[in-house]
């Protein structure tokens, strides 16, 4: 049986990426019309890690950046969430190997300032992170969100 791929392995590779595509299909009629970028992981993760401490992003933040560095209509929505996934889980191997300076993957919101229940650690371990950066996390529903979000969003 093959070895696993770490999350850094996995974050290093690019598949051929990135690459922009034409909208079509299915795609087009909730997208529209023009082009698509797919970023390479490692893109995803390069905008994570320049979220000062005390700022956030969102998944949207990064396809638009993305969309606008190569020139496309739109960031894929699928493929961004995947890699900033890959993303989390690649800064927390790091993490438990003693490194310190990692991807600050709790910065990364979902649309509306929810939190990514899916990163490592679940809800708990995202609120702790950003309780001690100084937000303050509501929940609503079964769902939590960093309270005033918009406020604290980073500018690209």
């Amino acid at each position: 049986m093959p070895k696993r791929k770490s999350w850094r392995e996995k974050l290093a590779d690019d598949k051929g990426l990135p690459k922009v595509v034409k909208i079509g299909g299915p795609m087009s009629r909730k997208w529209g019309e023009g082009t698509c970028v797919i970023a390479a992981p490692a893109e995803v993760d390069a905008i994570m890690s320049r979220v000062p401490k005390g700022k956030l992003i969102t998944i949207n933040q990064i396809r638009n950046h993305l969309a606008k560095q190569h020139e496309a209509t739109i960031g894929c929505p699928m493929t961004t969430g995947i890699f900033a996934w890959i993303a989390a889980h690649a800064a927390e191997e790091a993490a438990s190997e003693g490194r310190k300076r990692i991807t600050p993957y709790w910065r990364t919101l979902k649309s509306g300032g929810e939190l990514n229940a899916k990163y490592p650690g679940g809800i708990e371990n995202l609120k702790k992170h950003l309780k001690a950066e100084g937000h303050s996390v509501v929940q609503r529903g079964k769902r939590f969100f960093v309270e005033d979000a918009e406020k604290a969003l980073a500018r690209l």
